[in-house]
């Protein structure tokens, strides 16, 4: 059970930090008179391995773990780690999705 807690945390982290991100960066945009949907989808983005290293807390601490499992012969933890990466991984494109979603809707909205 706290493997998946883990999981959806790792997720949801990945995905608020892409769809926060390109929010704010939509207001500043706003603010600074430059087109706001286009520099969401630009920030959005560029940040998305950010995204990914945030929700995993830290870049290295993953890494060093699936090192010491694959030599060490722990293929759970490896498993877990990939999986992990993974989440996040697919939270940070989802949010990337969401925020290219809005930004395709907004053809429909000059109609």
């Amino acid at each position: 059970m706290f493997f998946i807690n883990n999981l959806v945390y790792t997720f949801l982290i990945a995905l608020g930090v892409i769809i926060g991100a390109g929010f704010f960066a939509g207001i500043g945009a706003l603010i600074n008179n430059h087109p706001p949907l286009k520099t969401m989808i630009d920030i959005s983005s560029s940040i998305k391995i950010w995204a990914v290293a945030v929700s995993l807390g830290g870049t290295f601490s993953s890494f060093e773990i699936i090192e010491q499992g694959i030599f060490k012969g722990e293929i759970r933890s490896v498993v877990k780690q990939v999986s992990y990466i993974a989440a996040a991984l697919i939270g940070a494109n989802l949010g990337y999705l969401v925020i290219k979603l809005l930004y395709m809707s907004e053809k429909l909205w000059k109609r």
